[in-house]
């Protein structure tokens, strides 16, 4: 495959390198293999249920250490809101009051979304600045029909010339509504909930990674709001922002593997979603790092359960941490006994859930301080996970790689051959669910940060089917950040309430309990 100077230069603007595309474009030509479930992670089998007890102890563990250790939360904030009102984009589209009433609309399409959209109008947050901006369009609007009504409301919530939600990035569309009419952007939920936890010596620590075209726009609601929730809180926010890397960017092509090229010639390369912010995880440096997602966030009375169990998460961590990192120092002075391999061994695979090969017994005793020095020193994950309740997404599995290696992860059903009944078996088998709730340790027992990007299983990654201009193309997504990206950290799997989830999908999702204000509260 040739390019040409033209592409040279545009690959290397972009900050990549031929070989990289090259390698990109042959994963399209060779295809990727689906992940190999061994079994569904479940409770006493790769997920940890604690007793009321053990979370009090190991919340003790936390609020006992946070002050020696440097606490960060990441919060991949770079979404729009367009998917949140996708089945509104339609109505606006498809709906015209002047010929049909907006029951039978609802009725004809089936459009149960629409129908509790409109149920629960004036519950949502952003009600009175949408009715706020219609009657300053339009000052008869209260004169208008209730199907024409309904039409404007949503032409004035979704309209470039309006207020353009759609395009607004979601962490700062308003999410919820307290007394007094005050709204709250999930921006600023994150900010009231991390001073909960994620503080030390009053002071919180947030980095979130954002669309750069986004960056004035979450700045000035930083400043707006910075005040009020220093004031609240007690604490002070050192807030970061960093952007999704143009140099992790992947090419796209035809159907038929060959390169794809805009009207005018040049490369198509497309962003490669969420897997591409491993980058900049792997720029950021504190001890303990939180990660969650820009949608999901609780109304105040809530906060607390929350970040209970972020708590708990953190202790576990900080516990294992300790522990490997003795360990790994012992290993160090190479004087152990055979006593002491077998509890390093014990500890591996007992609390770290890492599956020690049956070789392991014959090696000789400087190959054994060798195996156990590479699967102790790695960066650590405790992942929250939820019951699963029929949420699209990620889930906790027994995963076997190429090298017939057996490791817990966290799969995406895309990754998984359907067609494949065993492996169809598993997935149906599987009790938990992955709702992002991720606190990790990126430094290694003396002190030095890992390098992230070195733990990543690039196989892992996903073609997706897309479109340009009416072209149908091939895209290439790297490994997802808390799937593939994490494939060879050592993952420890926790169970943890529902009340722990609560994202915004969809703009309904604002009308559940935890995003609801009740009685006045």
């Amino acid at each position: 495959m040739k390019f040409s100077e033209a592409d040279l230069e545009q690959i290397e603007k972009k900050g990549l390198t031929p070989k990289k595309v090259k390698q990109q474009i042959k994963i399209f030509k060779n295809g990727l293999p689906f992940t190999h479930l061994i079994a569904a992670a479940t409770i006493g089998k790769g997920i940890t249920k604690l007793t009321a007890e053990e979370e009090a102890a190991y919340i003790k563990v936390f609020e006992d250490k946070k002050n020696e250790s440097e606490l960060l939360k990441f919060v991949p904030a770079s979404g729009a809101a367009t998917r949140m009102f996708k089945f509104l984009f339609q109505f606006q589209q498809d709906y015209d009051p002047e010929t049909e009433s907006l029951n039978s609309y609802i009725n004809n399409t089936d459009a149960k979304d629409l129908s509790l959209f409109f149920l629960g109008l004036k519950k949502f947050p952003f009600y009175d600045e949408v009715m706020a901006k219609l009657l300053e369009t339009y000052p008869d609007y209260n004169k208008k029909s209730r199907d024409e009504k309904a039409w404007l409301f949503v032409k004035a919530m979704l309209d470039e010339d309006m207020l353009d939600y759609g395009n607004y990035p979601k962490g700062l569309l308003p999410f919820h509504e307290y007394k007094n009419k005050v709204i709250s952007t999930a921006f600023e939920e994150h900010l009231f909930e991390t001073a909960l936890y994620s503080s030390d010596n009053c002071k919180a620590k947030l980095h979130f990674t954002i669309s750069e075209k986004y960056k004035d726009k979450f700045k000035s609601e930083f400043e707006r709001i910075q005040q009020k929730v220093e004031t609240k809180t007690g604490v002070k926010f050192e807030i970061s922002f960093s952007y999704q890397k143009e140099s992790t960017d992947t090419i796209a092509v035809t159907p038929k593997n060959k390169l794809f090229r805009e009207e005018d010639g040049s490369l198509l390369f497309r962003p490669s979603g969420h897997g591409a912010l491993i980058e900049n995880l792997n720029d950021l440096d504190a001890d303990v790092i939180f990660m969650k997602n820009i949608d999901n966030v609780v109304v105040y009375k809530y906060k607390e359960e929350v970040a209970k169990y972020k708590k708990v998460l953190a202790g576990i961590l900080m516990e294992l941490q300790e522990q490997a990192f003795a360990y790994l120092r012992k290993l160090d002075e190479d004087n152990l006994e055979e006593k002491d391999l077998k509890e390093i061994a014990k500890f591996l695979s007992k609390k770290m859930d890492v599956k020690i090969s049956p070789e392991f017994k014959k090696y000789k005793s400087k190959y054994q301080i060798e195996y156990l020095q590479e699967k102790l020193n790695r960066p650590i994950r405790i992942c929250g996970m939820v019951k699963n309740e029929g949420e699209p997404g990620g889930g906790p599995f027994w995963v076997k790689n190429e090298d017939g290696v057996i490791s817990l992860q966290i799969v995406e059903s895309a990754q998984i051959n359907m067609k494949d009944k065993a492996q169809k078996s598993i997935l149906t088998k599987s009790t938990h669910f992955n709702p992002v709730d991720i606190v990790c340790s990126v430094k290694d027992y003396k002190g030095e940060k890992f390098n992230l990007t070195k733990y990543v299983d690039p196989s892992a990654a996903f073609i997706t089917e897309k479109t340009k201009n009416g072209r149908n193309l091939k895209a290439l997504e790297l490994p997802g950040l808390w799937n593939g990206s994490m494939a060879n950290w050592n993952t420890v799997f926790v169970e943890v309430p529902l009340i722990t989830f609560n994202p915004v999908k969809t703009v309904n999702d604002l009308l559940k309990a935890p995003h609801q204000v009740l009685n006045g509260h």
